[in-house]
Formats: C-alpha cells, structure tokens, sequence
C-alpha cells in the first residue's frame, strides 16, 4: 500500500466564486474528501469505523495558499496520514497545478469520536491504527485560537442543508458562513493565504450560534463562534474559530 494517496481534480464552475477562485468551503472539501478517499484504501472508512461505533471529527486545519486555482483547472492533490498523536491523527495534504507548481498545503487534525455519546476516544483505546510518517515538508501543526473581544456579532440558525451524515454540521459549512462576513468589495481585492481553523464542539440542526469577528489591521479576518446563552450554559460554549490572513 502507498504511503500517500493521489488524485487528479479539475475544478467545476460550481467549486469557485464570484472572482473564478476556488471557494475556501471547496478547498476544505477537497482536504476532506481526499483523506476520506485514501481512509478507504487504509481501512479506516467511515463505514469501518461504524462497525466500532466511531467516526471521524476534524478538530483543527492549518492552511496555507499559493494560489487558488480557477474553474476548468486541473489539479493534483496528494495526502499522507502522519504519526498519531496522543490525542490525534494528523494528516498533510499538498495540491499543485498542472505545470507542478504548489497550490495548496495543509495540516488537518482528526480525532474519534462514539456516534452515540459524542465523546472522544483516544487513539489507545480506539482499536484503530494509521501508520503515518513524514516527508520533511509539512507544515507546522494547527495550535489552539484563544477566545478574544472582537466588536462586530452575526447570528446565524443551523439549517438541514448544513448537516453531514454525522448528524451536526459539515467543517465546509462553517467557512462559507465566515466567507460571507465580508462583501464581494472585498473579495475582488483580497485572496486568503493562510487559514487556522478550530473546531471546539458540535452544532446540531435549530442551534443559533453567534459569530463574534473582526477584520484586524485589514488583512486578519479573526471570528470565534459561540453558542446562544441558553445553550452554552448547558455545555461547551465556542464552536468554532478561525484566523484567515489575505
């Protein structure tokens, strides 16, 4: 078996946004599908781990951007497991263009979690192994975002239409919500180059999460998202949050 995994993409009309970049919700669903796909070939598919009572949770990304490819491109991506963790199973994902220029790199963290108490089951006891290395090239992995005052709110109710077959909402959807932040004004003249993301606990269909943010000396969109009162004062508060350099 390959120690990485790769695959070609050309990316659709619908994967871009107004200005013909690849969306950022798109660029996580390629992270997500890729691991998803090389996770079948290991063995450690979303219907294996079922059988355990397990699935996968993202709990942090750490991206960084060259260039964000146009629609009718063709891509490469290639993705690797890394040693597990303690508590984790790291994962590095590289995507070039069709002349071997790098797009894309990555450092996703993914953690299991029991479908039926939503607890976190640490890779000892988890009876599921990932034999990971390293290449030398990746990235620095994703530290924590502490919680801030940030001065601007935006509410918004999780829908159906935001759910994954986990039962609570999808990591992509989260950045087409904090995408929608800013204006097109902006995105015309601005392409993110760097993303940390966190996700600190489940959001689940009706749940209102607030999202406080804030664009910091013009080009760090910095939000932290959390649940309303009611909710947070029965259980974890934040949601998630994220750091986006252009």
């Amino acid at each position: 078996m390959e120690k990485y995994y790769r695959k070609q993409i050309t990316v659709g009309d619908t994967q871009v946004n107004a200005f013909d970049r690849l969306k950022n919700s798109q660029l996580l669903a390629i992270l997500q599908e890729a691991a998803g796909e090389h996770g079948a070939l290991l063995g450690v598919d979303k219907d294996s781990l079922l059988k355990k009572k397990l699935f996968w949770a993202l709990i942090r990304y750490h991206i960084e951007i060259t260039r964000l490819p146009r629609s009718g491109e063709v891509i490469t991506v290639e993705t690797w497991p890394m040693p597990t963790t303690r508590t984790a199973y790291p994962r590095a994902t590289v995507a070039y263009d069709a002349d071997g220029n790098e797009l894309f790199r990555g450092i996703s963290l993914f953690v299991l979690v029991n479908f039926e108490t939503r607890a976190m089951v640490l890779p000892a006891f988890s009876g599921v192994e990932v034999n990971g290395w390293v290449r030398g090239n990746e990235l620095a992995m994703p530290g924590s975002l502490l919680p801030k005052a940030l001065e601007n709110s935006e509410s918004r109710v999780v829908r159906f239409s935001d759910l994954d077959f986990n039962g609570h909402m999808n990591n992509c959807r989260y950045m087409q919500w904090v995408d929608d932040l800013l204006g097109a004004d902006f995105h015309a003249d601005h392409s993110p180059r760097e993303m940390v993301i966190c996700y600190h606990s489940e959001a689940r269909e009706g749940e209102t999460v607030e999202m406080s943010w804030a664009l910091e000396n013009g080009a760090v969109l910095c939000v932290d998202a959390r649940r309303e009162a009611e909710s947070a004062a029965m259980g974890h508060g934040r949601v998630f949050s994220v750091q986006l350099r252009f």
